[in-house]
């Protein structure tokens, strides 16, 4: 497995309003495939992560995001 991209998102808990950055990583497979990995909050505490299959379309998309949309898998 290869690490193509990865990025740090910040963000507002909805719940205590507290900033925090949500962490994106792109990864290609040794078969061809992708592996959209997506975690927010602090790696040292309990984090919600997430590990999405992304088609070459889609993981060209995410590369190709605008700043202002980053973030949107993470909803």
């Amino acid at each position: 497995m290869q690490l193509i991209c990865s990025r740090m998102i910040p963000y507002l808990d909805p719940d205590s309003l507290a900033a925090g950055k949500g962490r994106e990583a792109l990864f290609r497979r040794d078969d061809g495939r992708f592996i959209l990995y997506l975690a927010d909050g602090d790696p040292l505490s309990a984090s919600e992560e997430r590990v999405i299959p992304l088609a070459l379309r889609e993981a060209l998309i995410w590369i190709n995001e605008p700043a202002q949309e980053r973030g949107l898998f993470c909803i």
